[in-house]
């Protein structure tokens, strides 16, 4: 039976507004489901990592130069800089926006730039070296959007701004404690958001793993994830990744020293992999996120090591499913690959390409624009996108042979990721977002 309101698993509280619209939703997306549908376009970057939830696009004939006024389709301002990444289905794009003491959701039209609708989501924004509150990158079906925010407030829309329901994590499970703030994304699977709570440093409270039902709001699961990590180590601003193998479907976790694959039915832990911190250091948060292709999951921490697991396995896998591991690994932005090559951006802009499969180093470390980098790589057309913190984004070819391709000075605060839409590249900086090379319609 469908809840609405106060009536949910766990006491979570969800403020459902139209209650009817709500029922309308739930039925368009059975409908959907029953026939079917796949909403999103394949143009489409519907989450933080992309279509595939990995950083790669299908994407040709992408722009390769371009400056602030070159080969730009249009730019439009923004208030104060994010790590969120913009997403975009179809005809808009969603931006999560801090701006003051605020943190908006924003509607933008893909074609022009020009704002649609903005929506307030949340009070109390706070800034922390490189985070404010807007860190999370909101997530699409393609006829709804979801978005969280690091006050822990997570609201659905649909894409002419009514709010369906919206709902505190923190007022219905405790404050989060992370050292830096809150600033995973949620991940979107059929018709369940999967939020992760991992924290320690600044709370004792268990970390915990929550489904969301996106047409209602309300907690389907909420579990715990124990770990014997210690001090800040707990903490990751981590999103969970998607992993389908031999007929079954996983939500792969990493943090607290550990990475965890779980059941996205009931939530339960399906296996765990130790070996994340060898050496027990007590300040090692994870930033970035776990990688699946191929069968392959691969764990990054802070920075070394990192490990890569074969998929498939139960219980404790840390040693019988480990393939192989590097101490060159990336702090802050997540690796990408496409299962034939695993492409590492670590944060001063040296990069590794190594065999995705055995881990053998194919080359590196090679140097790019030099610079701290806090965004993610992403795969397309035969190239890797990746943009230091001064703007500069830096095409280099994809493959065995390392060949800078260009370097595209911006000179504006950059964390967010490359999206790709269309044919055309979306950056984020602190001033500006904007659409490079022109569209090409599917």
């Amino acid at each position: 039976m469908l809840k609405t309101g106060r009536q949910m698993r766990d006491n979570g509280s969800v403020r459902c507004l139209r209650r009817s619209t709500v029922r309308v939703k739930i039925l368009l997306i059975l409908l959907a489901v029953s026939v079917g549908v796949v909403p999103t376009s394949g143009g489409d970057w519907p989450q933080w990592r992309g279509p595939h939830l990995n950083g790669t696009s299908q994407e040709t004939d992408l722009p390769v130069t371009w400056t602030t006024t070159e080969n730009i389709a249009w730019k439009l301002a923004m208030p104060a800089w994010t790590g969120a990444t913009p997403i975009i289905s179809g005809e808009h794009i969603f931006l999560n926006v801090a701006d003051g003491d605020h943190i908006y959701l924003w509607t933008v039209d893909r074609n022009t730039g020009k704002p649609i609708w903005q929506r307030r989501l949340s009070d109390g924004n706070v800034k922390r070296r490189k985070q404010n509150m807007s860190s999370p990158s909101p997530v699409t079906d393609g006829e709804y959007v979801w978005v969280m925010t690091g006050t822990g407030i997570l609201t659905q829309f649909d894409f002419d701004g009514n709010e369906g329901w919206t709902r505190d994590i923190q007022a219905d499970y405790g404050s989060f404690g992370l050292n830096w703030g809150y600033a995973s994304s949620p991940l979107l699977y059929e018709d369940g958001l999967y939020v992760p709570v991992l924290h320690g440093m600044r709370t004792d409270d268990p970390s915990y793993i929550l489904r969301v039902d996106t047409a209602t709001g309300e907690t389907v699961w909420r579990v715990e994830r124990p770990t014997n990590a210690r001090r800040e180590s707990p903490d990751a601003y981590i999103t969970p990744a998607l992993l389908q193998y031999n007929g079954t479907t996983e939500i792969v976790t990493t943090g607290g020293d550990v990475v965890t694959g779980h059941d996205p039915e009931t939530g339960r832990e399906l296996w765990r992999a130790e070996g994340l911190n060898p050496r027990n250091n007590g300040a090692y948060r994870i930033v970035a996120s776990p990688v699946v292709m191929d069968g392959m999951i691969y764990a990054p921490t802070r920075e070394r090591p990192l490990l890569a697991l074969r998929a498939g396995g139960r219980g404790d896998v840390t040693t019988s499913h480990l393939a192989w591991s590097t101490r060159n690994g990336p702090d802050v932005p997540t690796p990408v690959t496409d299962g034939t090559y695993f492409y590492i951006v670590n944060d001063r802009g040296i990069v590794f390409c190594l065999d995705a499969k055995t881990g053998e180093t194919i080359y590196g470390p090679k140097r790019i624009t030099p610079g701290t980098y806090s965004s993610s790589p992403v795969l397309a057309d035969g190239k890797i996108y990746v943009t230091n913190e001064d703007g500069t984004t830096t095409v280099y070819k994809a493959g065995p042979e390392f060949k800078i391709l260009a370097e595209n000075v911006m000179d504006e605060y950059t964390l967010s990721s490359v999206a790709i839409s269309d044919g055309q590249l979306f950056l984020r900086t602190d001033s500006f977002l904007y659409a490079v090379g022109q569209r090409r319609r599917h």
